[in-house]
């Protein structure tokens, strides 16, 4: 089991939970309105730019909305040949409209790499905002998203399809086949219903 993951792989995956199962049997929309994106957001002050001072309004919203869209798009591109998750299955965007609005929101701010050095790590590239210009929550979401597909972790990449799961999760382990323990929960229980209902 792999111990951390990537600032660009959490930011990707946390952006695409923001879809998620309710626990009724419908799928429920983190970011439904202004008041969720700001949530979102000022809960990942450790990765997203000011994240502390951020407010969200409906312009923000549409453009965060538009890019998950676009996320999720091509997750379900890099799970295949196994399906979707079944909260995008009826309305995926194709693969070239997505790489579009990622590849446009990434844009959005020009950057500049910059060389850390930890002692403990070794030298590292990141990307910060181009003198004089801030940072947008999109293009920073935007540019984690493509650090993510770009990288190794994306061949761990599987979206579950246990009863009433909609996630996409990283397999850490050859035989996981679930994103968290409930869902193998589920999944076994649905099976000993289905078993049951065939036996008469």
């Amino acid at each position: 089991m792999r111990d951390s993951i990537t600032r660009d792989t959490r930011l990707a995956l946390d952006l695409a939970l923001t879809l998620r199962h309710d626990g009724d049997g419908s799928v429920t929309d983190d970011l439904a309105d202004p008041a969720g994106l700001t949530d979102w957001v000022r809960a990942r002050t450790a990765v997203l730019p000011a994240a502390e001072r951020f407010v969200a309004d409906t312009g923000r919203l549409t453009a965060v909305r538009d890019l998950r869209a676009a996320v999720r798009a091509l997750f379900a591109h890099a799970v295949r040949p196994a399906p979707p998750s079944p909260a995008d299955a009826s309305r995926l965007l194709p693969v070239p409209e997505a790489l579009r609005r990622l590849n446009e929101a990434a844009a959005r701010t020009p950057t500049v790499p910059v060389l850390d050095w930890d002692e403990d790590t070794g030298p590292a590239v990141r990307r910060r905002p181009a003198p004089g210009q801030a940072d947008d929550l999109t293009a920073a979401l935007a540019r984690a998203a493509i650090g993510f597909l770009a990288g190794p972790d994306r061949d761990r990449l599987r979206a579950r399809h246990a009863p009433r799961c909609v996630r996409y999760f990283l397999k850490d382990h050859p035989r996981q086949e679930w994103c968290k323990p409930a869902c193998g929960n589920r999944a076994r229980v649905a099976r000993h219903h289905e078993r049951r209902r065939q036996a008469g």
